[in-house]
């Protein structure tokens, strides 16, 4: 793994749109898996101010996003369909035909895993999957115990989960406690990974990560040190406990 260090969060946020615009100029077919959460919004804002103002062009770009929800709609607010509407795909031209997320509201829950599999696979791993990291070190919603062996899968959401995005919903209570993710295993296929972190809050987890040689499934993140080609913007903040060391 490679680990930048920068500034704060938005010197993170700009590092990586340049990484995802000059892939896409260079491979205007590229294939980006994308995360939603509070970490990406200000990438997502960079890409769409590169958009408008020097017309990179996502028109041949297919796109997988990390997870959804179970038993949220679509244009529920709260949806990760409707989250990506919001802060990327409204505001530049990739076709909605070539966006993929997976349904957490289909009738057959383990169908659909299967299917959304099915188009992983004929992508042949995407070209640069963006990631987050949870406090507790989940990639995706692949919660701590989380085989590295797993495909796309529903999960149970730890607590610690929920409590940290029930500031996007009225009340914990209205939180899901399932989701659709893609499998740690489905993760790294990816040919490119850039994890993304940032804030005090991720200095803990960071510390756990990057001061082992360690890979355990109780800490799911540390499955990207099987991956040839990982970097890692981190900013200041979250990388406080390690320079201490």
């Amino acid at each position: 793994m490679k680990v930048l260090e920068v500034r704060d969060y938005q010197d993170m946020s700009s590092i990586a749109a340049r990484i995802i615009i000059e892939k896409v100029q260079s491979k205007p077919d590229a294939k980006l898996g994308l995360a939603t959460g509070g970490t990406p919004i200000g990438l997502y804002k960079e890409l769409i101010q590169d958009y408008r103002s020097n017309g990179t062009s996502y028109e041949r770009v297919c796109t997988f996003n990390l997870d959804e929800y179970v038993g949220i709609d679509a244009d529920d607010s709260n949806s990760y369909r409707y989250f990506m509407e919001e802060n990327l795909f409204a505001h530049i031209n990739v076709p909605q035909s070539q966006i993929h997320i997976p349904d957490g509201t289909a009738e057959d829950l383990k169908a659909e895993c299967e299917r959304y599999d099915v188009e992983l696979s004929q992508a042949e791993g995407v070209d640069i999957q963006i990631l987050g990291i949870g406090s507790n070190g989940h990639i995706g919603f692949n919660e701590p115990g989380t085989s590295f062996y797993s495909n796309t899968h529903i999960v149970e959401l730890d607590e610690t989960t929920r409590k940290a995005n029930a500031r996007f919903f009225e009340r914990l209570e209205d939180v899901p406690k399932q989701a659709i993710t893609m499998g740690i295993a489905s993760i790294l296929k990816a040919k490119q990974i850039l994890l993304l972190v940032s804030s005090i809050n991720k200095a803990e987890v960071m510390k756990q990560l990057l001061t082992t040689d360690e890979v355990n499934e109780q800490l799911p993140a540390s499955a990207l040190k099987n991956h040839h080609n990982v970097t890692i913007l981190a900013d200041e903040e979250a990388l406080s406990l390690v320079k201490k060391i």
